[in-house]
């Protein structure tokens, strides 16, 4: 690999242009223009048929774009369609501007005109490249032909315009912007705007393509300030970002474009586009999101918004994707686990508004995700806070402190053995299995209890085909069955770690109880579930004593 061949690629405004860099965040959403059906569209393997593209536009509307450019209705029949179908069956909004993108070449100016007729909200957007690189080595062209080209399509734009008794809005994009000299670029912008003479009724749009992301987002933002100080009526141009995603970075190229000075930003869902992408829209939003700035989209279904664009698209979204990926909220690292647990704990107790629970950078469910399903996911790597956390938020378990650890193990051990996650019905069949209904050594049958110097119990102990009837007494029922389950045994233990709650309300209420018996050393859990709360910690000390004879 010769990294001698690269040479730096962009150019840097003249001053300083640093204002950005002293701003701590972004105050409010810019304007958005998705590009998905043009940008996004001619980057797949194969381009959307015309349902899909409609559907994809119902899509890009409820989510709650109001500049959605729909094509390059001079390139192909497939996009001229689309746009007239659009129009023809009155399927843009009153509220939504759709634009179309163009050449800075009369016959293909002229084509788009035809198109657009009888639409009422239009942005037309023209554009020709002015980097060094396509006018050395493409066009070889000189600045002034280059500038010419730029012109003489704003005038044609404003001559149809103008016979047409339209008031469509317009764009211009000096293409390869990041390849530029910024006093270029702007000279160019402003040659353009001199032909349009914007007004505050009807603002021109300015867009600075980082059509090839050559540089770390930094100068791209010093290049939009520059532009952004010295651009000629300024109060009245939209001053709008295009970055692309070549070395990663473009929604951060993005960010610092706002901060420097900029309006608006186009991009696409998920950063579909050439190449590398175009600025991911979904990203660069949810970041204003929760950084608590409403985005003004909607992104409050987004496992919705994934499946369909997935479906349009036949791309794949990432399970890393932020905000948007299957497993971007989950945590199967116990620590993890224990720290989120307890976050939302703490939220509960207190009764905290702000979000600030370790690990979640967002609340998942407000972008339609789940706690249980979709942020504390158990494998071999799990620990007992996240075990814990999904007994009780899923099936109302809420397990002794100590407990946990050994549900925790029993859990990680299977998962390790199946080497899979496990879900939640899965969890509880461990623990169900390994905790309430063990009984690989005895079950109990009847049990009868009379009061005489304490309590005495009668016991049947079932072992297999053997039913053995035996009696002791205890300081209360559940130490007299213990008692007898010792001396049918001839095993010493303690009950510890004894806890009880109600799972369900009313007459038929369930209760459950776990309770650990210790011995050798070692605590062995179980659990036991009933209406009888005697009964429930029987049925634990039964489980918990099987757990000990299998030892």
């Amino acid at each position: 690999m010769d990294a001698k061949k690269y040479t730096k690629q962009f150019i840097l405004p003249p001053g300083r242009c640093m204002d950005w860099a002293e701003k701590p965040m972004i105050g409010r959403a810019p304007l958005w223009c998705s590009v998905d059906l043009r940008d996004g569209n001619q980057a797949l393997i194969e381009p959307m048929g015309l349902e899909t593209k409609l559907e994809f536009f119902r899509l890009l509307v409820e989510i709650g774009f109001k500049e959605i450019e729909v094509g390059f209705p001079a390139a192909s029949e497939t996009e001229y369609d689309f746009l007239r179908a659009l129009i023809d069956r009155g399927l843009i909004p009153d509220d939504v501007t759709i634009q179309v993108l163009t050449q800075a070449r009369e016959h293909i100016i002229r084509r788009t005109f035809d198109a657009i007729g009888g639409a009422e909200n239009v942005i037309v957007h023209v554009y020709n490249s002015t980097s060094v690189a396509q006018r050395e080595q493409v066009f070889r062209k000189s600045k002034e032909e280059i500038k010419a080209i730029a012109v003489e399509g704003a005038r044609l734009l404003k001559q149809l315009t103008d016979a047409a008794g339209e008031k469509y809005r317009f764009e211009y994009s000096p293409e390869s912007f990041t390849g530029t000299e910024p006093e270029y670029a702007l000279e160019v912008c402003n040659a353009v705007l001199d032909v349009w003479q914007p007004t505050a009724e009807r603002k021109a749009i300015v867009n600075l393509p980082a059509t090839v992301e050559n540089a770390m987002p930094h100068v791209y933002a010093q290049q939009v300030e520059y532009v952004h100080k010295h651009l000629k009526y300024r109060e009245n141009v939209v001053l709008s970002l295009h970055p692309h995603n070549d070395r990663g970075c473009g929604v951060a190229s993005a960010e610092f474009g706002i901060l420097a000075g900029a309006d608006r930003v186009e991009g696409t869902l998920f950063g579909n586009g050439e190449r590398t992408g175009n600025c991911d829209i979904v990203t660069l939003a949810m970041n204003l999101f929760s950084q608590g700035v409403d985005p003004c989209l909607d992104f409050s279904n987004m496992p919705y918004v994934a499946a369909l664009y997935q479906s349009f698209t036949d791309m794949r979204i990432s399970p890393r994707q932020p905000y948007a990926g299957e497993l971007v909220f989950a945590a199967f690292s116990g620590s993890h686990q224990d720290a989120i647990a307890k976050g939302m704990r703490f939220r509960e107790e207190t009764g905290r508004t702000v979000w600030d629970v370790p690990y979640l950078p967002i609340d998942p469910r407000d972008v339609g995700r789940e706690y249980e399903s979709d942020v504390i996911r158990i494998n071999s790597q799990s620990g007992k806070g996240g075990v814990g956390y999904i007994l009780e938020h899923a099936f109302g378990l809420k397990l002794p402190a100590r407990m946990k650890e050994a549900v925790s193990y029993a859990v990680k051990h299977e998962s390790d053995v199946l080497h899979k996650e496990l879900k939640a019905e899965e969890i509880f069949e461990v623990f169900s299995r390994r905790f309430l209904s063990p009984r690989s050594h005895f079950s109990l049958g009847e049990v009868h209890y009379r009061q005489e110097n304490g309590i005495t119990a009668r016991v049947q102990v079932v072992e297999g085909d053997r039913t053995t009837l035996v009696e002791a007494t205890g300081n209360g029922r559940l130490d007299a069955v213990s008692n007898a389950l010792k001396k049918h045994f001839g095993v010493q233990y303690n009950l510890t770690g004894y806890e009880q709650h109600a799972l369900s309300s009313g007459s038929f209420a369930q209760a459950i109880s776990y309770l650990g018996v210790e011995a050798n050393g070692r605590t062995y859990w179980g659990a036991g579930e009933n209406s009888d709360i005697t009964i429930a910690s029987v049925q634990a000390l039964v489980s918990a004593l099987n757990n000990l004879l299998d030892a």
